[in-house]
């Protein structure tokens, strides 16, 4: 019998092929050979947008009505606010659904392997995904979610969920929350050396705490970000002229993921944001002077009544970079920032303010599910709009203090239409993901609130569809996070 180390070597010949130029790679695999793509390729495909910078620079659009949409299909976003859901393309196709730069490259899985797990040969968790619940809740409410993420996504991830500000603790306000938020983080950070990555999934009030905490735990420290990053984000800042694109770390880790489930990122007010008031008169008269009594300081930043009347409500100081915080360059900062949001049946938050839009952005939405994400209806990317900032003008002072001083319908109204459009003014300048969800079909559509994150796998079971969104969204950046650090 030959012996096997004089057995001839059966070696076969495989060739992969650049999406962006057409170029070749030659592959070679041994008898047992187990992942044979080059990484030649890999890092070809990840820089091929750059060299072939004679294409056209486009932005992605909305996916409505498209066929990338019913195949479920979720772009990348890159590290900054502008360059968030750019890429480059041939410019004939700019009316279908772009990808990420760097998606392309890394979503290959190959013999059950996937690049994530490949980029940690220790299996030590290297990115933080911090779980953050809302009003009234407690940890216990991501029971479901913890578990399917952590089948999901793997050993790269230490799912986290926060525990530091349950039940009573959400009504000592945005911003005492976000701190206990913040503290909370760096203690994990601390216990992990491992770490080098972050991602928040927050649910509803909860996506207002860690936009606070996120800021507290922000530096504008660069050194460690990669050169490719800073090359497409040099290239996408000076077509977007935003300055809350420069990277910064979170907590000493690089932000990768920033989601939210039914934020209410624009307050609440009347059956536009709060819909259980029904829209009668007398229930929106009466809600913001006393909210204060049944939900404490959260209530009246809720309203955004809190305050002397000529000092801007927390909530759009939150829209931008001030002397409470770099909030916006904290947000910006993050690769992919990401709202879901009920486009009917939550009772709790309207899907306006959750998903960051004016009442003319809103459309009929689709009520066929993406495919594999039941419930998910649509995806649409929007880029930043430059801006000078959100304001707080004489007008706005004076409508605040009237709603503060003799609340009535009207005046509680015009005072939030005036601010909700500054908040919205300073949260556009940065690129957002957004996702529209939609249970109309399901057993109890009523449930939306807390469907979208399975509080209970038993009784909220129609969210199913909306973690495994998230989840592939997660893994997705990951993958990209990763091939870009081993550039």
């Amino acid at each position: 019998m030959t012996p096997r180390c004089l057995r001839p070597l059966h070696v076969v010949f495989t060739a992969y092929c650049c999406r962006f130029c057409g170029r070749r790679f030659p592959s070679f695999k041994g008898e047992k050979s187990g992942f044979s793509f080059p990484l030649s390729i890999i890092i070809h495909m990840a820089t091929a947008p750059l060299i072939h910078a004679r294409y056209a620079y486009s932005p992605s659009i909305s996916n409505r009505n498209k066929t990338a949409s019913q195949q479920g299909s979720i772009p990348s976003s890159s590290s900054s606010a502008s360059s968030s859901g750019f890429t480059f393309s041939s410019g004939t196709n700019s009316g279908q659904r772009h990808q990420g730069l760097r998606a392309q490259a890394m979503s290959t899985v190959t013999h059950g392997k996937s690049i994530a797990n490949i980029g940690n040969l220790k299996n030590d968790p290297d990115h933080l995904l911090v779980l953050v619940h809302g009003i009234l809740a407690s940890a216990g409410d991501w029971t479901y979610a913890e578990a399917e993420l952590k089948r999901r996504l793997g050993k790269n991830f230490l799912i986290y969920v926060s525990s530091s500000n349950a039940y009573t603790k959400t009504f000592t306000g945005i911003d005492g929350a976000g701190k206990r938020l913040a503290d909370e983080v760096l203690q994990v950070v601390k216990k992990t050396k491992s770490l080098k990555r972050i991602s928040f999934l927050s649910h509803s009030l909860g996506g207002l705490f860690a936009r606070y905490a996120i800021s507290v735990l922000y530096s504008p420290d660069t050194h460690n970000r990669d050169q490719q990053g800073d090359l497409i984000n040099s290239l996408t800042e000076n077509f977007q002229g935003t300055s809350f694109s420069r990277g910064g770390m979170i907590a000493g880790l690089e932000p990768i993921n920033f989601i939210t489930l039914a934020t209410p990122h624009l307050g609440v007010r009347g059956k536009k944001q709060l819909p259980f008031l029904l829209g009668v008169p007398i229930l929106e008269k009466l809600a913001a002077p006393i909210a204060p009594f049944f939900v404490g300081r959260t209530g009246s930043q809720l309203f955004l009544t809190e305050g002397k009347p000529d000092r801007p409500p927390l909530l759009l100081r939150m829209a931008s970079d001030c002397e409470d915080g770099k909030f916006l360059s904290a947000l910006g900062a993050f690769r992919c920032r990401m709202v879901y949001a009920n486009v009917s049946y939550d009772h709790m938050v309207g899907w306006r303010t959750s998903s960051i839009r004016r009442e003319t952005e809103l459309s009929k939405p689709p009520r066929q599910s993406l495919d594999g994400y039941k419930h998910v209806v649509d995806v649409e990317y929007c880029p930043p709009v430059p801006s000078d900032g959100p304001q707080f003008p004489p007008k706005a002072v004076k409508a605040k203090e009237a709603a503060q001083n003799t609340p009535s319908a009207q005046n509680t109204v015009e005072y939030h239409e005036i601010v909700e459009d500054e908040i919205i003014r300073g949260l556009q300048q940065l690129g957002w993901k957004k996702v529209d969800v939609s249970f109309h079909s399901a057993f109890w559509p009523f449930f939306a609130h807390n469907n979208i994150h399975v509080k209970n796998e038993w009784f909220h079971n129609a969210g199913v569809g909306v973690i495994a969104h998230v989840a592939d969204s997660l893994r997705q950046q990951e993958a990209s996070s990763i091939l870009t650090a081993s550039l």
